[in-house]
């Protein structure tokens, strides 16, 4: 029944009982059964049934028997997920997951999570086959909830799970994850060596302690100034963005070049969102269901963003027009025109999966 409403929705309303009963839970009991059964539920399984969502799921690790992991996620008679709760007023850290951990190594599951009710840490086996990550691919917060990241928590819905496109994206979700960490953190507090890095870039003379303090708070301006006139720019794209409703995929058409590339002069204006990565990554994990994944990529123009098979301008699966205001997916019809469609949200591109996987299916061979 959940998962007929607008999935974001649904979250919205688990995140609005969350923000006023959070300060009333006192147990972990009582965080499983307020937030993380209600959040488990969204995803579309369900908690009522055994044979789905296992509660105190117990399996022997090594020397200890009967440790308990408190819900195991089946589909199809496997086990899929594993979740750890926590306390929502106690703290979440790295040492919580050791239990996970083990359980991650003689278990089927792929994906585990750790939670406080509140913050969803998903872990996989990127670094090592078969070993948990010490680091999470993604980090979810129930109170601030982000968009882009509904896309890619709805992977991991019983609708939608499909475990060779969730590990396809995992990977670069957590290494996207941790450079914007570092890069967050380079903006608001630039290291030593960040700051040597670059002043050796510009600055040829001998980098003493009063040069490398001026060119901190350089290097701080620097970034801010960057982020700021990349935003104008972006603004400035979208007012002078064409408003034609459809178009073909004539090789002419793509940047006024025969091959398709990005002319030079062209180049500098082109920004690549991350709502166009987003949105390539869906596109991409509903397509390799029938076409390999490494055969999809992609290619930023001025005008939208082309999804290929093979990075071959004949090849076109879909465009991502997101510079204006409305958005629009561009599905290509058998002659390869294109058909706009406008998007509420990121999310109705999988409302849209079986057009796409017919015209990815064509190139399958």
């Amino acid at each position: 029944m959940v998962m007929d409403m607008d999935f974001i929705e649904v979250l919205q309303n688990i995140s609005s009982k969350i923000s006023k009963q959070k300060d009333l839970i006192q147990t972990e009991e009582a965080t499983k059964n307020a937030f993380v059964m209600p959040f488990i539920a969204a995803l579309g399984y369900d908690v009522f049934d055994p044979t789905e969502v296992i509660p105190e799921f117990t399996a022997d690790v090594g020397i200890k028997k009967g440790e308990k992991v408190d819900y195991a996620i089946k589909q199809n008679g496997k086990i899929i997920m594993l979740f750890e709760c926590k306390c929502c007023n106690g703290s979440l850290d790295e040492s919580h997951a050791s239990q996970l951990y083990r359980y991650f190594s003689v278990t089927e599951a792929r994906i585990a999570v750790l939670t406080d009710g509140i913050i969803y840490r998903f872990y996989t086996d990127i670094e090592q086959p078969n070993k948990m990550d010490p680091k999470p691919f993604m980090e979810f917060n129930m109170l601030d909830i982000q968009e882009s990241l509904v896309i890619e928590l709805k992977r991991l819905t019983k609708q939608a799970f499909n475990l060779e496109a969730i590990l396809t994206v995992a990977s670069e979700l957590k290494y996207t994850r941790e450079i914007k960490h570092i890069l967050n953190e380079q903006l608001n507090a630039p290291s030593e060596e960040f700051v040597k890095f670059l002043a050796a870039q510009v600055y040829s003379g001998k980098l003493t302690s009063a040069v490398r303090e001026q060119f901190t708070g350089i290097t701080k301006r620097a970034f801010a100034q960057f982020i700021n006139e990349r935003i104008t720019e972006r603004l400035r794209s979208v007012m002078d963005e064409p408003a034609s409703s459809t178009e073909t995929t004539d090789d002419n058409h793509l940047d006024g070049n025969q091959n398709g590339m990005i002319s030079p002069a062209n180049e500098s204006r082109i920004v690549t969102t991350e709502e166009e990565l987003q949105g390539y990554h869906i596109v991409k994990a509903i397509v390799c269901a029938v076409v390999d994944a490494e055969r999809i990529s992609y290619r930023d123009t001025q005008s939208y963003f082309g999804i290929l098979c093979d990075d071959n301008n004949r090849k076109p699966i879909c465009r991502l027009h997101f510079n204006g205001k409305q958005k629009y997916i561009g599905l290509m019809n058998t002659e390869k025109n294109e058909e706009r469609i406008p998007l509420a949200n990121l999310n109705d591109i999988y409302r849209l999966a079986d057009r796409l996987k017919a015209t990815a299916g064509a190139y399958s061979k």
